[in-house]
């Protein structure tokens, strides 16, 4: 994959933290710490808009006539399945 090249401005208290990052070994430079980020960032993007994609369809699923329970359990038992 092609690599393209950024300048990015930090201020002093960001570069310190940058370079500590490294320091502990967390990272090998200042470019892997950035990607890192960038990473996480478009995974977090991704479930939530899965979270918004899942509450559009509660939504437009209207109002169940199950009782609470009933939700409840079979929530329950769907967390076991997917456990096990």
């Amino acid at each position: 994959m092609p690599t393209i090249r950024k300048t990015i401005t930090l201020n002093d208290t960001q570069d310190a933290w940058i370079k500590r990052q490294i320091a502990r070994g967390a990272f090998t430079n200042d470019s892997e710490y950035i990607r890192d980020l960038v990473r996480r960032d478009q995974e977090g993007q991704a479930k939530l808009a899965g979270l918004k994609q899942a509450i559009a369809e509660g939504l437009e699923s209207g109002v169940s006539e199950k009782s609470l329970d009933a939700i409840w359990g079979e929530a329950e038992a769907r967390a076991e399945t997917a456990g096990a």
